[in-house]
């Protein structure tokens, strides 16, 4: 075995691109934070769970386009 090689015998390939560019994960944590923050504020302020969970799929899914557009 060689050292360039992995025990699967697979090399490492530099020319592979990364699964997420930092900026989609800059994005999708950010609405995920906000997603977060909706739903738990909903829920806190008397709403039933599903109403909280659905609160914050729609903030959180609501906010990616406008993130995309402000995060550079």
């Amino acid at each position: 075995m060689t050292e360039r090689t992995s025990r699967l015998g697979h090399r490492p390939s530099a020319d592979v691109p990364p699964f997420l560019t930092v900026h989609t994960t800059v994005v999708l944590l950010a609405a995920l934070f906000i997603g977060c923050v909706g739903g738990g504020l909903t829920f806190l302020s008397g709403s039933p769970l599903a109403a909280a969970v659905l609160a914050g799929l729609t903030g959180g899914g609501a906010s990616v386009p406008i993130l995309r557009s402000l995060i550079r």
